[in-house]
């Protein structure tokens, strides 16, 4: 029993500091101890509503809206993320799930598509697919995936200079998904995220690399829009 509460507590803690919207499955804490125990311990967990099952073998820490009150659905990319780490896959997004990822499309994704050095699979999430097709891959070694999900929208826009609008969504995305705070409703970028990802993304395509500085560098106050 002492055991069962200490993994429980070991678990709990992981999950907590993931924070809200984090996926996984017990392979994820497979550090811990026997993957027997750690799928009773989620199964608890998802009992008792601490965490969601959100498809066999796969659960996640549901973000919640104070506006709506309520969880808010899976984030298929921590869906797809914990899927890969599960099965130990190399995954890739594809250009147009990146584009509704960081809100540069309008259209309702009924699939999503992931490329991936393992099995081609597709597995459903209540109306969305979330799809792998084994693949080449066509920029590898991003650190960070949202930074993989930057990559792959700026290629999908194509050779050209953002637009003011997508240079604000791109931004906004970035703060988002990288969980960095700022000061008021200023899209300014601390100097953290402006490194790290400059960092991060140095060896990509050069007109995207150059696009990606467009983004980074310059400032709110001068790509100013209003919200639509």
């Amino acid at each position: 029993m002492d055991r069962s509460k200490s993994l429980d507590k070991q678990v709990v803690s992981i999950i907590y500091g993931k924070g809200r919207g984090w996926s996984f499955s017990k392979k994820d804490f497979s550090h811990l101890g026997e993957l027997a125990s750690i799928d009773r311990t989620l199964s608890r967990m998802a009992e008792k509503g601490t965490v969601r099952r959100v498809m066999r073998g796969l659960y996640d820490y549901p973000a919640y809206s104070k506006l709506l009150k309520k969880d808010l659905s899976p984030d298929i990319n921590q869906i797809a993320q914990a899927l890969s780490r599960k099965f130990g896959w190399t995954i890739q997004i594809s250009g147009n799930a990146a584009l509704n990822l960081v809100g540069l499309s309008t259209q309702i994704p009924t699939q999503y598509l992931y490329l991936s050095d393992g099995p081609s699979k597709s597995y459903q999430l209540g109306n969305t697919e979330v799809t792998f097709k084994k693949t080449r891959f066509t920029q590898l070694g991003l650190k960070y995936s949202y930074n993989e999900i930057l990559v792959q929208a700026i290629h999908t826009l194509g050779n050209r200079s953002l637009t003011t609008e997508e240079l604000h969504k791109l931004r906004t995305y970035l703060l988002k998904a990288s969980r960095t705070k700022t000061d008021g409703d200023d899209l300014e970028l601390p100097q953290i995220l402006i490194d790290r990802t400059l960092k991060d993304t140095q060896y990509v395509t050069s007109w995207i690399a150059h696009n990606i500085r467009q983004v980074l560098l310059s400032t709110s106050k001068s790509q100013e829009i209003k919200e639509r």
